[in-house]
């Protein structure tokens, strides 16, 4: 066990945040002693209680949280008729691209999920309020805020009802606005991680953020999926890690097997930052999805959410065929996905990843004060 002043603040036995958008995750790290959280924009209202639901059978009374993408900046439309409305804001020329890609690889049609564009629409405060409303009806312990300065309804509502509000950084002048909003946990995210990042990296970003967060703690956020890893955020003074990237190497972990396959040939230098899955800059396995986006004649991604509603179906058929075997739909396929993918060795269960970091970082922490101690 490791104590610190995140443990105490969510009552859980190690430093150790599992964000992840499948509940077997979420409840896998929480059931083993620390603290799984959410990805609730992945999901509509309906799926999202069915979700937690889930998640709270599963832990029996645990804390667990919910992780969403409430971004300052984004398209928006009549609110009367959001999705069609944020449909017409789509250029021709972008639909013709992404049909001609998908054609280009002879990647099949499907059926589009019920729910797709009301997903990809809903990343907005008023899209977000109706998650919120749908998690504050559950047992959360932590809501968290991925993209910029959470609404002051947010954090107002959370402390009223004893919930953590937590909140992802990138910079110090991030963390600045995040303070003075009231929130209480910064986490300081550095390009190495999977998924929304910026361009400062782990080792230098924590220790920035630990300075200026005061009696706050601070979770170190990417580059992290080993306890030695662990040990070394817990170093830079961090109160605990939000590991995401590591949970896609997990049996629980819903992303189609094809991308896990890639993830588990991949190296350190196979990602890139592209704003072409979300409409802002997010890491993810490169592939040739990437190659023809970057082509000096392709269009420039769209804002969020307009990027997502644009290609968010595409993707839900690249991951079908790439299931089936489908050549062209494995040469597109992709993920978000930290510099760590290159540490994959196996899929394996989430609850041994994460009782072997947590040891691992406690022998790592153990071998550092017997050698001072030597010294």
């Amino acid at each position: 066990m490791i104590k610190t002043a995140l443990t105490d603040l969510l009552g859980v036995d190690h430093p150790l945040v599992g964000f992840n958008r499948s509940p077997g995750v979420v409840a896998a790290v929480t059931n083993a002693g620390g603290f799984g959280v959410l990805a609730a924009s992945a999901y509509t209202p309906e799926e999202l209680d069915a979700q937690l639901t889930w998640i709270e059978q599963q832990v029996e009374g645990k804390p667990y949280g919910v992780d969403l993408l409430v971004p300052e900046k984004f398209a928006t439309g009549d609110p009367d008729n959001l999705i069609a409305s944020l449909r017409a804001q789509i250029p021709a020329e972008h639909i013709a691209f992404v049909d001609g890609l998908l054609a280009e690889y002879g990647i099949p049609a499907t059926t589009p999920r019920a729910g797709h564009d009301e997903v990809s629409a809903s990343i907005n405060p008023d899209g977000a309020q109706a998650l919120l409303d749908v998690a504050f009806s559950h047992r959360i312990s932590l809501v968290a805020n991925a993209l910029g300065t959470p609404p002051p309804h947010l954090v107002d509502r959370a402390h009223q009802a004893g919930v953590v509000v937590a909140s992802l950084v990138g910079q110090r002048k991030h963390a600045v606005r995040q303070l003075d909003s009231g929130v209480d946990v910064l986490i300081a995210q550095g390009t190495e991680a999977g998924g929304h990042t910026g361009t400062i990296a782990t080792m230098v970003l924590t220790p920035e953020i630990v300075d200026l967060a005061g009696d706050k703690p601070v979770l170190a956020a990417g580059g992290i999926a080993s306890g030695r890893q662990l040990a070394a955020a817990l170093a830079l003074g961090a109160s605990g890690a939000w590991c995401g990237s590591v949970w896609l190497s997990s049996h629980e972990d819903i992303t189609p097997l094809p991308v896990k396959e890639k993830f588990l040939a991949a190296t350190s230098s196979d990602t890139l930052r592209s704003p072409t899955r979300t409409g802002k800059p997010a890491r993810q396995l490169r592939s040739a999805w990437h190659d023809a986006w970057e082509k000096p004649d392709s269009p420039k991604p769209l804002p969020m959410p307009l990027q997502p509603m644009l290609v968010n179906e595409a993707w839900e058929r690249i991951d079908a065929a790439a299931e089936q075997g489908h050549e062209g739909a494995k040469k597109l396929e992709s993920f978000f996905i930290g510099q760590v993918v290159g540490s994959f060795a196996a899929l394996r269960p989430a609850a041994d990843i994460a009782r072997q970091l947590v040891a691992d970082c406690e022998n790592r922490l153990a071998e550092l004060a017997a050698s001072t101690t030597n010294g």
